[in-house]
């Protein structure tokens, strides 16, 4: 085992939020080492680039700030030091060039998340930030110092401050596989349990529904959910039907809502609205109408467009003699009942709830009991919807430790 003793700056993480605080604290005139357990730094950033590398959002601000929901009070200073606008700017500042979508969200001309990576790094590297690969860090050891594992041994490091930038739990091939949360609650630290986010849920599907239309997207349908708490949300978008259950942007929306019904009473039951352009008593005089001699499928698919995986659903739903039913119909086509049982593993999420808790922080994200340590990103406990507010939230939260830190150091040396 060896000791790397001239490392004094230290950022455990190569994705946004860790190579935020790097650029924070190597722009100030410091000596910066950065290390990932992957091959090469941003794998997760990348991956997500591939569709499309959303970057932030382009909505009114304090709805910006909401989608944040019941961590919007610890975030908001970090969204206010580097708002959506000033993550465009930056992006800007790297030679890339950015647009709004028609959805609203924010994206890079190429929409590749490549060559926004490729000049971050450059900069970071012409300005002395020095990047380990392959160094797996593995806790603390007695002594205290950093322990990494690395292909040519274990490596011990003692830094005058670090900062933690792990991710969550979501894509562990990608590096982020919550291997730090025992080693943080044995140093005393608060951590929320991880649990997915933006995930998928499990259906018991009949083995029908699952062989003929796994995969088959539910377009132009609206969602219908009363959270924990009594309210009744609602939201239109689209959504997949997959082997396990369900997955898709509108699932997504509302997978804090979901999760936290499903931790509380075990199963969760959404409505899907099949037809959120019609009212519902224009949906029940069109089912009322006479079949005049065709089948029902025929008779639905011609009045209301009712077909395929849509018509599925309400032979999943209400069997065969129900469906005879029209007032009953009439009432499903408008509020179809999901009820799922579980979300899907985590390493299948795109993204991860839970993490180290607030109240161990201060509010510079330093570790209350770990002098010099400071977290960042998916690590902390906090989630978000996708649409831009995962990354803005990361970067947002690396600039804030590097400046925490930097804050912490100078403080230190006027002692």
């Amino acid at each position: 085992m060896s000791e790397m003793s001239e490392i004094n700056v230290v950022v455990v993480g190569g994705g946004p939020s860790g190579l935020m605080a790097a650029e924070v604290l190597s722009f100030a005139g410091l000596r910066v080492d950065v290390f990932d357990a992957m091959p090469s730094l941003g794998r997760k950033f990348l991956l997500a680039g591939i569709g499309g590398l959303n970057i932030t959002h382009s909505e009114a601000y304090a709805s910006f700030c909401a989608r944040y929901a019941d961590r919007q009070d610890p975030l908001q200073p970090m969204l206010d030091e580097f708002s959506p606008e000033g993550l465009r700017n930056w992006v800007h500042g790297l030679g890339v060039e950015t647009f709004v979508g028609t959805s609203g969200r924010v994206f890079p001309k190429e929409m590749k998340a490549a060559p926004l990576l490729r000049s971050w790094l450059r900069r970071l590297r012409e300005n002395g930030v020095r990047t380990h690969v392959r160094h797996k860090w593995l806790g603390w050891n007695e002594q205290g110092q950093m322990l990494f594992a690395t292909p040519a041994g274990e490596v011990t490091i003692n830094p005058g401050v670090c900062i933690l930038a792990l991710g969550g739990a979501s894509w562990p091939q990608l590096g982020s596989d919550g291997a730090w949360v025992p080693w943080l609650k044995n140093k005393g630290v608060d951590v929320a349990p991880l649990e997915s986010a933006n995930c998928g849920f499990e259906v018991a599907w009949s083995d029908y529904l699952r062989e003929k239309f796994a995969g088959a997207p539910l377009k132009s349908v609206a969602l219908g959910l009363v959270d924990v708490k009594g309210n009744t949300l609602q939201r239109q978008g689209e959504l997949v039907i997959g082997r396990h259950g369900v997955e898709g942007s509108l699932i997504y929306a509302f997978s804090r809502e979901i999760r936290q019904l499903l931790n509380v009473h075990g199963t969760a039951t959404f409505t899907l609205d099949l037809l959120p352009g019609r009212s519902a008593e224009r949906v029940a005089v069109e089912v009322g109408k006479s079949q005049g001699g065709k089948s029902l499928p025929a008779h639905l698919k011609k009045h209301l467009g009712i077909e395929g995986v849509k018509l599925a659903l309400l032979h999943e739903v209400l069997g065969k003699d129900q469906l005879t039913d029209t007032a009953l119909l009439a009432k499903t086509l408008k509020a179809l009942p999901i009820t799922v049982t579980a979300t899907r593993p985590i390493e299948e999420a795109i993204s991860s709830a839970g993490g180290v808790c607030f109240n161990s922080l201060n509010k510079d994200l330093m570790i209350s009991n770990l002098p010099g340590v400071f977290v960042a990103g998916e690590m902390l406990d906090w989630e978000a919807p996708t649409g831009g507010y995962l990354l803005t939230a990361c970067f947002a939260s690396g600039l804030a430790a590097g400046q925490g830190a930097l804050r912490w150091l100078e403080q230190r040396a006027l002692v």
